[in-house]
């Protein structure tokens, strides 16, 4: 996993109130998780977190180098990003949807599929996306598989094993 890789934690949506607070589009865990970080990139600008709580579809947020609704306006649009290496460790079977994205997927029969194109969760866990090699003047085929030990048996920083008859 590249470290120095930026993730998305969240998106700034607009200013809230005249005081310099931006609303958050958060995704990740939560208004709660932000807390983990006191630096954020946005868009090659430091941004200090001062304070965040829930609101609303996602967070509201107070940043030191913001204060006043001009300049909260001015980063609509704006991601927030943390490198890689500042999210915290993982345990044994745990995953960032972050770290399997792009990576090569493989059959349990050996052959080549694709790669992972998105992770999608509708409420039920985790659903990866696999994108398979386009074949000449037709686009690129997608299929669905479960984020499960039956579905994936093996996924490291390398790539992705799945069941061959889970392979669309």
């Amino acid at each position: 996993m590249n470290a120095d890789r930026p993730v998305t934690l969240a998106a700034i949506a607009g200013a809230h109130g005249v005081r310099g607070e931006v609303r958050l589009k958060l995704f990740g865990e939560g208004a709660e998780a932000l807390r983990a970080f006191s630096v954020f990139d946005a868009g090659g600008r430091k941004l200090t977190l001062k304070s965040v709580r829930p609101a609303n579809q996602g967070a509201v947020a107070t940043f030191v180098e913001i204060t006043d609704r001009g300049a909260a306006e001015a980063l609509r649009g704006a991601v927030l990003t943390v490198p890689r290496s500042a999210l915290p460790a993982l345990a044994e079977g745990e995953y960032y949807h972050h770290d399997l994205i792009g990576l090569p997927c493989v059959s349990t029969d050996g052959a080549a599929i694709g790669h992972v194109a998105a992770v999608e969760n509708f409420g039920a866990g985790d659903i990866l996306e696999i994108e398979k090699a386009a074949e000449p003047g037709k686009k690129p085929v997608r299929f669905m598989v479960p984020m499960t030990a039956q579905a994936v048996p093996a996924w490291n920083a390398d790539g992705v094993t799945v069941n061959a008859a889970f392979v669309e």
